[in-house]
């Protein structure tokens, strides 16, 4: 259980860090977008310095007029 735990905080510990890299913390969150790319990118973790570069499209619903 602990190995179990300790692997999965250097997981999300490198996945913050490839987010720091990408400059995604720099400028202030403005969308849905943004808060769901840095949130992908930290899950993924090691797997960013193998090639993914998850990006995610939030299309939240309108107001009707």
């Amino acid at each position: 259980m602990r190995v179990a735990s300790l692997v999965l905080i250097l997981w999300l510990i490198v996945g913050a860090v490839a987010a720091g890299r990408r400059k995604y913390y720099t400028a202030p969150v403005e969308n849905c977008d943004q808060v769901a790319t840095i949130a992908v990118t930290i899950l993924a973790g090691p797997l960013n310095y193998l090639g993914m570069n998850p990006k995610i499209d939030c299309r939240t619903p309108q107001p009707s007029k």
